[in-house]
């Protein structure tokens, strides 16, 4: 067997046992575990009042939402509040009382609901609609070296934002495996079989994406497709479908002739794609229009605005618009997991490694040092290593270079730690597909039951003393893993 370090979850609750009782959703949609584990198990929190505010949940798990435990109104003040103290766990089986929601909790942080509470009166000016609007004007007229001092003066505070975490924060991923290590201890579980997150036992997926924003971009595709492909990879593009360049059907042809996938981006790129509902449902049904004409199902956001609560206007199948930790974006916040989950029926695939563009100029950095960082920190969290790049930032010879480095560490990282290596549709279609899973069994004997369980495989949730560690039964070969085979 394989071990492999600990990681995550997703969604609402369903019914087990008797009449009443509940098993918090988000633990089978992340884990795909056999719910007749915990059957007559009472989870509940029951009604949780009181206000909205910030609290912990174990060590340095920042949640936001309402508390039994209590609240503080700002990030800084939650180490007063640690709602594990409050955890109410009776061992006979029969209960597991959480002092909050872990719905809502989990949910809040996804979608990026506690970022109102901490957006300061500096930021809250620069993204209102107004100033927006007035500086997608006066960005034309702006040199580009102006822009970008501009930019940094606005990130200037991003190593003392409180959270979330730099440089990759999982706390949904670590509030999941600290609730089901509380699960197993009330029932007196040691190991808990589930169904493993990625294809063919693979440790972690990688997905590489590349946003083209002018001209001078489109027109280096084709380098840039190269470069990918000297390095065995193939990655998806997100395309300005109005307004910025033209998209000749024969681009679109190329891209897909090789073995890219082709997408949205934006509608015209301007930044103000979410500034108020009437003009973003306007926009939605235009960038849909272009989905169809293109046939394609992912999308990403310019400048990754967005507002997940609004996603249900949209047709695609899946979005990449969210970061994980969003403090070198123009818009903070973050998602807080390195796992995909659904917003409604969209799958969303957030970006958990820094842009070329933060790095080189935000950062002014040319080097891979912080992606290193970031990726080894996924891959211990066996989680979704997502890149964005972008061909408009690659032109100069100095960047290119850096590239090239980490398409190397990239491949080198995916042979050596066997990670599935996909395109966004594949990982949208695999999500999809796991999600309907089951396993069906008991004991020492269970089978994986639907459509793909071919490339499902069976893993472990195994008590360690006080930590969760992941056991899987079977991994397949490199080459295996890579096709997602």
């Amino acid at each position: 067997m394989n071990w492999v370090p600990w990681a995550t979850f997703r969604r609402e609750n369903i019914k087990v046992g008797r009449p009443g009782q509940t098993l918090d959703q988000n633990l089978q949609d992340y884990f795909r575990i056999p719910l007749e584990l915990f059957t007559g198990i009472d989870d509940t929190a029951g009604p949780v009042g009181g206000d909205l505010g910030f609290f912990q949940f174990g060590p340095n798990n920042i949640c936001y939402g309402k508390c039994h435990a209590g609240v503080s109104k700002t990030v800084e003040g939650s180490g007063k509040f640690d709602a594990l103290r409050a955890v109410n766990p009776n061992h006979n089986g029969a209960s597991l009382h959480l002092p909050f929601s872990f719905t809502e909790v989990t949910q809040n942080l996804r979608l990026e609901r506690y970022h109102s509470s901490m957006t300061s009166g500096r930021e809250a000016l620069v993204s209102s609609e107004p100033v927006r609007r007035f500086y997608s004007l006066l960005r034309k007229c702006l040199p580009l070296t102006v822009r970008r001092r501009l930019q940094r003066v606005y990130m200037g505070d991003w190593k003392s934002l409180p959270f979330p975490a730099w440089p990759v924060d999982f706390t949904v991923d670590e509030i999941h495996g600290l609730y089901l290590r509380l699960l197993m201890e009330a029932t007196g579980l040691k190991r808990v079989p589930f169904i493993w997150f990625w294809p063919q036992g693979a440790s972690n997926c990688l997905i590489i994406t590349h946003d083209v924003e002018t001209t001078a971009g489109r027109d280096f595709t084709s380098k840039l497709m190269d470069m990918d492909d000297s390095q065995g990879f193939k990655a998806s593009f997100q395309v300005v479908p109005e307004g910025r360049y033209d998209v000749p059907d024969q681009y679109v042809e190329e891209i897909r002739r090789r073995g890219f996938e082709f997408n949205i981006h934006d509608l015209n790129h301007d930044g103000l794609l979410f500034s108020n509902r009437q003009e973003f449902l306007h926009r939605a049904a235009r960038i849909n229009a272009f989905a169809r004409k293109y046939r394609s199902q992912g999308f990403r956001a310019g400048c990754l605005y967005r507002n997940q609560d609004w996603y249900d206007a949209f047709e695609f199948s899946y979005d990449m618009s969210v970061p994980n930790v969003a403090r070198l974006d123009p818009e903070r916040g973050g998602c807080c997991t390195a796992m995909p989950y659904f917003v409604g029926r969209i799958v969303e695939l957030p970006v958990t490694t820094a842009q070329d563009y933060s790095v080189f100029h935000i950062l002014r950095e040319y080097s891979i040092e912080l992606w290193k960082q970031q990726m080894a920190l996924i891959q211990d969290k066996n989680g979704l290593i997502s890149v964005l790049t972008h061909p408009d930032y690659l032109t100069e010879s100095r960047a290119r270079n850096v590239y090239m480095k980490f398409l190397t560490l990239l491949r080198e990282t995916a042979e050596r730690g066997g990670v599935w290596c996909a395109l966004p549709g594949d990982v949208d279609a695999w999500w999809r597909e796991r999600s309907q899973l089951q396993l069906v069994g008991g004991g020492n004997k269970w089978e994986i039951v639907g459509r793909g369980k071919e490339r499902a495989r069976l893993a472990y949730a195994v008590l360690d003393g006080k930590r969760l560690v992941y056991e899987i039964t079977e991994a397949s070969s490199y080459e295996d893993v890579c096709r997602g085979k």
